[in-house]
């Protein structure tokens, strides 16, 4: 038996769940915020989501793929120079870009979580880990491909670039503007191999 088709499109209503996550945090995210931004009820909700931690976790997917595509051109940058100027310098823009709430999803999204809510915590924290090793892969390679000298230590590169890329999340859901992140950036790069 086929069942009715959905009178809504899920990846907006997903989109519009991401914005509440990001805004509010888990936890400051009711399911009435959610249903409510999202178009939908709490029935069509589960039914097509799940509850609210799988909601969050479709949340999370959808923004690596939309609005962190930019962590996968700077990794696939020819020279690890090109990968830290390019990741900090589109995150600086990600994290002020006008139709979106300001700083990171993935920081917002569940750093003051409370006990009950702590593997939402822990999984934000591997998906941001996530990329670090993935840079400090590619430092590795460069590293190999004599790109960079033997003597830097890609994981503390790879740290060192997510630390920075972090702090600028911090400080634009703080209200700092694009120009300000921009010169922080350059500041940063000064001290990249």
């Amino acid at each position: 038996m086929i069942g009715r088709p959905r009178g809504f499109d899920a990846d907006a209503a997903l989109d519009r769940a991401l914005e509440v996550f990001w805004r509010q945090g888990y936890e400051g995210a009711s399911l009435s915020d959610l249903t409510e931004a999202m178009g939908i009820n709490k029935t069509s909700m589960y039914a097509a989501f799940g509850n609210k931690r799988e909601l969050f976790g479709k949340a999370l997917v959808r923004y690596a793929e939309v609005d962190m595509a930019y962590a996968r051109d700077a990794l696939a940058a020819p020279t690890a120079r090109g990968v830290a100027e390019t990741f900090l310098r589109e995150n600086a823009k990600a994290v002020t870009t006008p139709d979106r709430p300001p700083g990171c999803f993935s920081i917002q999204g569940g750093l003051s979580c409370g006990p009950d809510n702590a593997e939402v915590t822990a999984t934000l924290a591997l998906a941001r880990k996530g990329g670090e090793l993935a840079m400090r892969d590619r430092f590795r390679r460069a590293i190999e491909d004599s790109d960079l000298g033997p003597e830097n230590d890609p994981d503390d590169l790879a740290r060192y670039i997510m630390t920075v890329s972090e702090g600028l999340a911090v400080h634009a859901s703080a209200g700092a503007t694009r120009e300000e992140l921009t010169r922080t950036v350059e500041i940063a790069l000064r001290a990249f191999p």
